[in-house]
């Protein structure tokens, strides 16, 4: 069982294992439609594309009206019936791979831990490291098949953007911010409109994981850099700016062996969201 990384030769020994499923989570901010259009160009074979605004994301609004964020999590049900289109089983073997360094991949890997399915890793290097391996690219699509994936014990917490709240400031649990320095400062207001932070949140970018050729680091270089950072993991808050990029601090945490971090799924796009809330701006 693979449940953090995986590298491209070994999953080109089980590319046509039938109890192996392989996603696509190639997406692009900037252009929702980049992803889907890159899957029908090329892609793993058999593999299935994933959708990180509608099937990887809940609704931004909660049933109160309350703005939940750029992208907020499903509703578990909506998400089983996902993966259940995808044709994963509680047995299979999930592997999801993207183009940047894992930012997407690592969302899908962290929601199948959400509800509770332990066989889920990330293709190291991505896209790029599989065909540096010289390996093939396909256009077929895979014929639908029918999962029976079923919710259980989740693997990984949340917090709410109540409970993140109620812990700055008081030195009882750290923040991380998965997003580029200059967001965190405030100085990017082309991707956040309100800049800033969390008050008394760390940063640490998400690329910061990765080594030069695209890969993660090695573990023990990874738990040099964080362990500094997060403390005591089970204390840990890992957020970003919709709660995407922070599933690739989660995966590294895990990597490095420091697991136990809790996700705040709404993070910034949330968080600013409410004038109410304190922000933070600078270094």
């Amino acid at each position: 069982m693979y449940t953090t990384l995986i590298s491209a030769a070994d999953l080109a020994g089980h590319i046509d294992n039938p109890s192996w499923v392989i996603v696509d989570c190639r997406h692009d901010l900037m252009n929702l439609s980049a992803g889907r259009e890159a899957y029908a160009a090329g892609h793993l074979p058999h593999a299935v594309f994933a959708d990180i605004e509608t099937e990887l994301s809940g609704a931004r609004r909660a049933a109160d009206g309350a703005f939940r964020g750029r992208h907020p999590l499903p509703l578990k049900a909506d998400l089983i019936a996902t993966l259940r289109s995808w044709g994963i089983d509680d047995e299979s073997q999930v592997v999801a791979y993207d183009a940047h360094g894992g930012m997407f991949a690592a969302r899908l890997w962290w929601m199948l831990r959400w509800v509770g399915h332990p066989a889920a890793a990330v293709l190291d290097g991505g896209l790029a490291a599989w065909q540096a391996a010289g390996l093939a690219l396909s256009t077929d699509i895979p014929a639908h098949r029918s999962g029976a994936i079923g919710e259980r014990a989740a693997l990984v917490t949340t917090v709410s953007a109540a409970d993140v709240l109620d812990h700055i400031g008081g030195g009882k649990r750290v923040v991380l911010d998965a997003r580029a320095a200059d967001r965190f400062r405030g100085e990017n207001e082309t991707i956040d409109p309100v800049g800033g932070h969390i008050p008394g949140a760390k940063n640490h970018f998400f690329k910061d994981n990765l080594a030069p050729d695209g890969r993660f680091k090695e573990a023990a270089q990874l738990k040099a850099e964080l362990a500094p950072l997060v403390g005591n993991p089970q204390d840990a808050i890992m957020q970003c700016g919709s709660g995407v990029t922070a599933c690739h601090n989660l995966l590294a945490l895990e990597v490095a062996g420091l697991p136990g971090a809790a996700l705040y799924p709404g993070s910034w796009s949330e968080w600013c969201a409410d004038p109410a809330r304190p922000v933070a701006k600078g270094a």
